[in-house]
C-alpha cells in the first residue's frame, strides 16, 4: 500500500481542483468573454472533487484506528478543525472589514456580505446545514461548512466503508449508485441540482460524493495495483472520457463518477511508485490550494475593485494582462497566507490541543 509520502498525486489533484473553481469564479472578468466555455461551467464541481478527496484520504488515515478501536474522535476533530477553522476566520474576518470600510467610504456593498443574522453559522461553520439566513461573509466557506458536517459523522462513513472491507467492488458500485440516485431525486424533489447546492443544502451535498471517496479508498486498498502500465491507461481514459462528459453537458452525477475513477486511477499509479504528478511544484500547489480556495473570492473584489479605480477599465473587465496577473497574483498570496496564516496556526492548534493521539497526520484533504 502506497503511504501518504507516495500519495502526493492526491495533494496535486487539490490544486487543479481548486484551480478548476477559481477559473469558474473569475472567467466573467477576462475581456470579451461571451461565455463560460463547457469545461470551466462546470468548475463547480471542483468542490465535488475536494469532498471524494476528503473521504479517501481521511479513510486512508484513519479507518484503520477506527477498525482497531484506537480511533481518538475527539483529538480528531480538533485536528481537522485545525486545517480548516483559522483561514476560515481570517477570510471571514476580512471581507467583513472590506465591506465596512468600502460602506463608511461611501461605496456601494452588497448586502448579504454583512448578514449578521448569518454570522452564528458561519462562526459555527454551521451555514451550509441550512442554518444561515443568507450567503453571507466569505462564501466559499460554505463548502468548509459541509466538510466540517462530514468531519463529524466520519466515524458512521468508516463503519458503513468497513461493512465492504472483504467486498471492495460491492461496496463501491453502491456508493456508485448513491451519487447518481442522490443527485437524480434531489432534482426530482426541488428542480434544482444538488452539485449547486451551496447554504440551504451543502450539508447534503457532501455525502454522496464523501461516501464515493471512502468506497474508493476500500476499493484500492484491497485491489492494490501491480500493472503500471494498466493503471495509467485507466487514468488516462478515465480522465478523457470524464472530459468528455463535462463538456457534452452531460449530468454532473456521471462527471463526479469519472472524477472519482481517475482519482482512483493516479492513486493506483501511486502504489506503483509513479512520479506523475507528484513532482515537488505540483505537491506545493496543492499544499497552499486551501488558501487558494479561500481567498479567491475576497481578492478578486480587491483587485477588480482597484484596477477599476486605476487603470478605468469597463465594466470591471480586465484587460487579458491584467487576468493573468489576478490569477498569478492569487497564487503568490496563497502561497504567502499559507505560510504566515494557515500553517502556523494549524501548528499552534495542535500544540495547545496536547497531541494527544498517535495517528498519522492527515495529507492536505480539505
Amino acid at each position: 500500500m502506497a503511504t501518504g509520502e507516495n500519495l502526493r498525486v492526491l495533494t496535486s489533484m487539490r490544486f487543479f481542483a481548486a484551480l478548476w473553481v477559481v477559473l469558474f469564479h473569475y472567467w466573467h472578468d477576462l475581456p470579451g468573454a461571451p461565455g463560460l466555455p463547457a469545461f470551466i461551467d462546470k468548475g463547480y464541481l471542483g468542490v465535488e472533487l475536494f469532498f471524494i478527496l476528503s473521504g479517501f484520504i481521511l479513510c486512508h488515515v484513519y479507518r484503520a484506528a477506527v477498525e482497531q478501536g484506537r480511533f481518538q474522535y475527539g483529538d480528531f476533530l480538533w485536528k481537522r478543525l485545525a486545517r480548516i477553522y483559522p483561514m476560515h476566520i481570517v477570510t471571514l474576518a476580512g471581507m467583513g472589514v472590506m465591506a465596512m470600510t468600502a460602506t463608511v467610504l461611501g461605496f456601494r456593498v452588497d448586502p448579504n456580505i454583512l448578514s449578521w443574522s448569518s454570522l452564528p453559522a458561519n462562526l459555527t461553520l454551521t451555514q451550509a446545514w441550512g442554518l444561515a439566513t443568507t450567503a453571507a461573509w466569505n462564501h466559499p466557506s460554505w463548502s468548509i461548512s459541509a466538510e466540517w458536517f462530514a468531519y463529524l459523522t466520519f466515524p458512521v462513513s468508516a463503519w458503513v466503508a468497513l461493512k465492504f472491507k472483504n467486498r471492495p467492488l460491492a461496496g463501491l458500485v453502491l456508493a456508485m449508485i448513491l451519487v447518481v440516485a442522490l443527485n437524480w431525486g434531489f432534482h426530482a424533489a426541488t428542480g434544482k441540482l444538488l452539485t449547486l447546492a451551496t447554504i440551504k443544502w451543502g450539508a447534503l451535498r457532501i455525502v454522496p460524493c464523501f461516501v464515493y471517496g471512502c468506497a474508493l479508498y476500500g476499493y484500492w486498498s484491497a485491489r492494490p495495483a501491480q500493472n503500471r502500465t494498466r493503471a495509467g491507461l485507466g487514468a488516462l481514459i478515465s480522465g478523457i472520457v470524464t472530459f468528455f462528459f463535462t463538456v457534452a453537458g452531460l449530468p454532473d452525477s456521471l462527471i463526479v463518477l469519472g472524477l472519482g475513477l481517475t482519482l482512483l486511477f493516479l492513486a493506483q499509479l501511486a502504489q506503483t511508485r509513479s512520479a506523475i504528478l507528484a513532482q515537488a511544484p505540483l505537491v506545493y500547489l496543492g499544499e497552499i490550494s486551501y488558501s487558494m480556495y479561500m481567498i479567491c473570492i475576497p481578492w478578486k473584489v480587491v483587485f477588480v475593485d482597484t484596477m477599476t479605480r486605476i487603470v478605468k477599465v469597463n465594466d470591471g473587465n480586465l484587460t487579458f494582462g491584467l487576468w493573468l496577473v489576478l490569477i498569478f497574483s492569487l497564487i503568490l498570496l496563497s502561497s504567502i497566507s499559507f505560510h504566515l496564516i494557515e500553517k502556523p496556526a494549524r501548528e499552534w492548534m495542535k500544540l495547545i490541543g496536547g497531541g494527544r493521539a498517535t495517528q498519522q497526520p492527515a495529507p492536505s484533504s480539505t
